[in-house]
């Protein structure tokens, strides 16, 4: 509880201390003083492992000291968070995110950027970027706006955008120039194109990333080492039999009957050619999923009680994309009597690419193309994890690559793990995520760069956006 300061002898001073205090109250942020978790859990990080019994000291938005609450005391005046029977562990990333751009209400741009934090994602790579987002990351390291810390992709770098090598090597060097953390790759790029973005990002040193043009195909995109390659894009191409009949057949057929057309016996070669080139993998197996499945775009509204935090408008879009785009497509590429079996062999096949992946010890980064149809931000995260457990990765393993894995890739040490030092982005929850991904969603709060959240704060931010989504 916290108890209503006597007004005698405030005066204007006065006034503004309850002012500012009410203020951070209201926005869930904790004023600039220390914060100790106490007697905690800790999920490190560094490796499989817990620290039990620990106390985590949190100074300016840094972690300040980490180990047994024996000896790390909470300094005088420090918010205490009592972590009995709870679990902290770092901040989690959306390693494919799209981020509102200028033309967004900003209320709902406010609000997409809460529906990250409120899940624990507290880093985000926005995919598909704009100039006017740089002013949002501005925001938000100030403190002025509550969001996840930014990396940004340069406008996509596609066969609509760019048509020739000069284009593309021009547009790099502006786009790293501007200040963009990377270059997005679109489809559509032609193979002298895409060498000329993959020529000159080398120059100029900046990553590039994303999908995998058809022209330019799976293996040159390694070969190139494309920093990471979004969607497993082509690699069910890349597996096609050598003696497949529909090799030289239409467009429309090779849809059709590609998958089962494949050679998994490929599968090995390709994962061993990605882990020796350092490529890494982002591969929104949940948003597939979605686009292959046989449920009703209204069925997945009502399974999906989350799509009530975005506006009514978007969701009714995404309804008509499953409904029509999608599954009238699909059925006329298909053919209606073999969707549902060519639906469930695309499922399948993908999740046995991502296994082949993991066993072949390539790398991974967590993302989920949010918001994309039914992929809404923060809470497809948690949607996501659970696909990549069945396919054959431990909860520490999905959790890495969320986390530390996500410090790696972009070469930062100061976040990613729970030790002195690090951002203080951390997750608060009631019971082992190490045992299981889904205890992610049993939070206790959330800290995003010292701020802390207490998910009571974030059910009631939350119930208001679900009144008033924009």
């Amino acid at each position: 509880m916290i108890r209503r300061p006597n007004r005698r002898g405030w005066g204007w001073r006065g006034a503004w201390v309850q002012f500012w205090l009410c203020w951070f109250l209201a926005a869930g942020v904790a004023p600039a003083a220390s914060v100790a978790f106490e007697n905690v859990t800790v999920v490190p990080m560094d490796r499989d492992r817990l620290l039990e019994r620990h106390t985590v000291v949190v100074d300016n938005g840094r972690i300040t000291a980490v180990g047994p609450a024996s000896k790390v005391k909470a300094p005088a005046g420090a918010i205490r968070i009592d972590g009995r029977g709870k679990y902290l562990l770092p901040g989690l990333a959306e390693m494919h995110g799209h981020l509102p751009g200028p033309t967004t209400a900003p209320a709902v741009t406010e609000n997409v950027l809460f529906l990250y934090v409120a899940n624990g994602v507290t880093t985000v790579r926005g995919m598909l970027g704009h100039p006017s987002q740089f002013d949002l990351r501005k925001r938000i390291a100030a403190g002025s706006l509550l969001g996840p810390t930014l990396y940004l992709a340069g406008p996509a770098l596609g066969g609509g955008t760019v048509k020739a090598a000069e284009d593309a090597r021009r547009m790099v060097r502006e786009q790293k120039a501007a200040g963009f953390d990377l270059l997005k790759i679109q489809e559509g790029l032609s193979r002298e194109v895409y060498d000329a973005i993959a020529a000159t990002a080398g120059e100029v040193g900046i990553k590039f990333g994303g999908h995998v043009p058809n022209e330019v195909g799976v293996l040159r995109a390694i070969e190139a080492r494309q920093s990471t390659i979004d969607h497993l894009d082509n690699y069910l191409d890349a597996l096609e039999a050598d003696d497949s009949a529909i090799r030289s057949a239409e467009p429309a057929v090779r849809a059709q009957q590609l998958i089962f057309h494949l050679d998994e016996r490929k599968m090995p070669g390709l994962a061993r050619r990605t882990r020796e080139a350092g490529v890494w993998n982002v591969p929104t197996m949940k948003l597939w999923e979605t686009f292959f499945n046989d449920e009703s775009g209204e069925a997945m509204r009502q399974a999906m009680p989350e799509t009530r935090y975005l506006p009514r408008a978007m969701v009714d879009g995404w309804v008509k994309q499953k409904e029509g785009l999608v599954q009238k497509a699909l059925a006329t590429i298909l053919g209606f009597e073999t969707r549902g079996k060519v639906g469930t062999r695309v499922i399948e096949t993908r999740r046995r690419m991502l296994r082949a992946l993991h066993d072949g010890g390539c790398r991974f980064l967590l993302g989920t193309d949010s918001p994309q149809v039914f992929s809404v931000p923060g809470f497809s995260i948690h949607r996501e994890m659970p696909v990549w457990v069945a396919s054959g990765f431990r909860p520490f393993e999905v959790l890495e690559a969320g986390s530390r894995n996500v410090a790696e890739y972009f070469g930062a040490v100061d976040f990613g793990t729970v030790a002195p030092g690090k951002r203080a982005d951390l997750i608060l929850v009631e019971a082992n995520p190490l045992a299981g991904v889904a205890n992610l969603t049993r939070r206790a709060g959330v800290m995003v760069r010292g701020r802390w959240i207490p998910e009571s704060e974030i059910q009631e931010r939350l119930a208001k956006i679900a009144a008033n989504p924009g």
